[in-house]
């Protein structure tokens, strides 16, 4: 399978810090998977999302997006990825469907097919009863789900998903999941980060092992579980590899 992002080489280090975030982090994203970016807090998956998504400058390194360059595409790319921060980037005092009909605008997104896409996401993701009410009334959950439908409504070929069921209930994360598993079947890559290892396990086509700004491991995530002795899931996998060390940070 082709790789829809590829990553040579890429290196922060912020000016205020003494170490590098990333260190010469190569990394291909298979087209249409599901790629799960998972390690210890403080261990560089942040500053390296924030980098694919246009949002920091590497000190070094360069990455491709669907083959456009970032150095001289920057536009293009951020045309076609998603992004769903784990912060919620809603207003509160507006309705569901007026913080949709904002970000949508925001994309050029024609106004009667706009308003068509949100009400069928919403349906979808069980809020179409809930459309007109403040976001400031909503639950998490609800709150979650609102906030991803803002992050695919240009139909993006890369979405980027930062811990998208972070303190949810569990009938919210199965909606959430079961929505992402249509979206990627219809052809979206999935680059996703979280601390859930059962979820990610299940989840995830593809997973990726970050600590200390380095890739650990990388591989389909039934052939990474394989490739440790012993190991019968993923937060094995993930414990062999980073250690038990506390990272508060």
């Amino acid at each position: 399978m082709s790789a829809i992002i590829s990553i040579e080489a890429l290196t922060k280090k912020y000016k205020s810090s003494d170490y590098y975030s990333l260190k010469s982090v190569d990394l291909n994203i298979p087209k249409q998977s599901i790629f799960g970016l998972l390690g210890p807090n403080g261990a560089g998956k942040t500053t390296l999302i924030s980098i694919l998504c246009g949002l920091i400058k590497p000190t070094s390194g360069t990455f491709k997006i669907d083959e456009l360059d970032a150095e001289t595409q920057t536009k293009k790319i951020k045309s076609i990825i998603g992004i769903v921060p784990q912060e919620y980037a809603l207003y509160p005092t507006l309705t569901a469907y007026e913080n949709l009909l904002y970000f949508g605008s925001l994309y050029n997104i024609p106004s009667a097919k706009l308003k068509e896409k949100i009400v069928f996401h919403l349906q979808q993701l069980g809020l179409e009863n809930f459309m007109h009410k403040k976001i400031q009334t909503f639950s998490g959950g609800m709150k979650r789900r609102v906030n991803l439908i803002a992050g695919i409504l240009h139909e993006p070929k890369v979405l980027f998903l930062d811990e998208p069921t972070v303190g949810v209930d569990v009938q919210s994360r199965a909606v959430i999941i079961s929505f992402l598993k249509t979206l990627n079947t219809n052809g979206t890559t999935i680059v996703y980060t979280s601390h859930l290892m059962a979820e990610a396990q299940d989840f995830c086509t593809h997973i990726a092992i970050i600590d200390q700004g380095t890739i650990f491991a990388q591989d389909k995530t039934t052939e990474l579980i394989k490739q440790v002795p012993n190991a019968q899931n993923l937060e094995e996998v993930f414990i062999a590899l980073t250690g038990k060390k506390l990272r508060d940070v």
